[in-house]
């Protein structure tokens, strides 16, 4: 999916929401778990409840290969079940050397069709480039996390006072474009996107955190949103495990319409 199609989705659909498909056997309902494949089902059903509110699932790949080849193959009908309406990210957070990244790239992008994969950048250049070979593919790299762990590395400042979070930002802006490089900006740290914009005007960034975790939408989209809206926001726990009984479903809606109506709101207000 190209960037100018995912701008026209996000007006399409009055939504820059991602819904995270962590999925986890233990916080299911329970009366799913007695089906022959209860999280499959599970997450056919919060797809089916959310996919005219959001333009992107982003499934974490630690909830599915924790359950070894079962998963994998969760994780692959889980992307065909979406199909190709959305945009669909692997959250696996990869990051090697270059052939090892080369071979990891044409898992996800080649195998499993995906449109995007976040990447770590600690090992610099050589190993995100792969990635980044692949037309109409996306590199989503981790610049400032949602964690409280964030502090421990992307916070520390050099001699000059910049922190290494920005010091990825202006190095990998470089090895890419905004048509295949995006990044991880928690939204934990509104007050850090004023900053990012002005080295990273056009990109757009993936920003986990609202919901569960406190983020708050207003400061992000106020701070961080650009000429072609510029977020997708990301939440993953607040929307799929709204609800625990019978409606769990329909709980998974309210939560995400929730969410996509104040997106309708703050979009209208940016782009009418």
């Amino acid at each position: 999916m190209t960037r100018k199609d995912l701008f026209k989705l996000i007006l399409d659909r009055k939504s820059y929401l991602c819904v995270g498909l962590d999925t986890d056997l233990q916080k299911i309902p329970t009366h799913l778990r007695s089906l022959p494949y209860p999280l499959l089902e599970f997450n056919k059903s919060i797809i089916d409840a959310t996919r005219d509110l959001c333009v992107a699932y982003k499934p974490n790949l630690a909830f599915y290969e924790s359950l070894g080849s079962m998963g994998w193959d969760l994780f692959k009908q889980t992307v065909e079940y979406i199909g190709d309406s959305h945009f669909v990210i692997a959250d696996a957070k990869r990051g090697d050397i270059g052939n090892t990244s080369k071979m990891y790239a044409k898992a996800f992008f080649e195998h499993y069709q995906v449109d995007a994969i976040t990447v770590a950048p600690y090992m610099g250049e050589d190993s995100v480039g792969p990635f980044l070979e692949w037309n109409d593919k996306w590199v989503i790299l981790l610049a400032l996390t949602s964690n409280i762990g964030s502090i421990d590395f992307q916070m520390i400042e050099d001699e000059n006072g910049k922190s290494l979070f920005k010091k990825v930002l202006e190095t990998s802006s470089n090895w890419g474009s905004t048509d295949n490089l995006m990044y991880v900006v928690g939204a934990t740290h509104p007050e850090a996107f004023k900053e990012i914009r002005s080295i990273v005007p056009d990109h757009f960034l993936l920003v986990p955190g609202v919901g569960a975790q406190g983020g708050d939408l207003e400061k992000v989209s106020e701070f961080g949103m650009n000429n072609h809206c510029g977020l997708l926001i990301n939440s993953s726990r607040g929307i799929i495990y709204a609800g625990s009984g019978q409606n769990y479903a329909e709980e998974a809606r309210n939560a995400a319409l929730g969410l996509q109506q104040k997106m309708a709101v703050l979009l209208e207000s940016r782009f009418s």
